[in-house]
């Protein structure tokens, strides 16, 4: 497949992600809940978690902002749902690594859709955007670490 042709691919899969978000919407009961915003652009994401026995049982999230902001919300809750958190914080610094053009080994995990975003990195501006709900998903698990 042609560069061209990944490309667009790609973008495809963000705005299918954009304009069909996974996973948006409210948990209830017990969960974490995290607010973040990039004031740089006005992102806002508010993620939710339902955590037990150190595995993401679900994940949801609401908020406002650019389609890479919430493609990526979407992909991430999609992605990290199911897994233990030790391997969803692994994800998220394969992300990371990804958004700032680094080499990255995903030996054993799925990178799925979140590999739609990795030409996110040819544009600095935008990293914060695509890593806005990643960041929310680290805190919300430290939290619960602390807790």
């Amino acid at each position: 497949m042609s560069l061209g042709n990944l490309d667009t691919l790609y973008r495809q899969v963000i705005m299918d992600h954009y304009k069909n978000p996974r996973n948006r919407g409210e948990l209830e009961g017990d969960i974490l809940k995290v607010d973040m915003n990039n004031p740089t652009c006005g992102d806002r994401i508010q993620l939710q978690m339902r955590v037990e026995d150190d595995q993401i049982a679900e994940a949801k999230f609401n908020g406002e902002g650019c389609s890479i902001s919430l493609s990526s919300a979407s992909m991430m809750t999609q992605t990290v749902k199911g897994m233990k958190t030790e391997d969803a914080l692994r994800m998220s610094s394969l992300f990371s690594d990804m958004m700032l053009g680094k080499e990255i080994d995903a030996a054993g995990m799925d990178l799925g859709d979140i590999e739609a975003l990795q030409g996110v990195a040819k544009f600095p501006a935008r990293i914060k955007c695509a890593t806005l709900a990643w960041k929310a998903m680290e805190q919300g698990l430290a939290e619960e670490e602390e807790a």
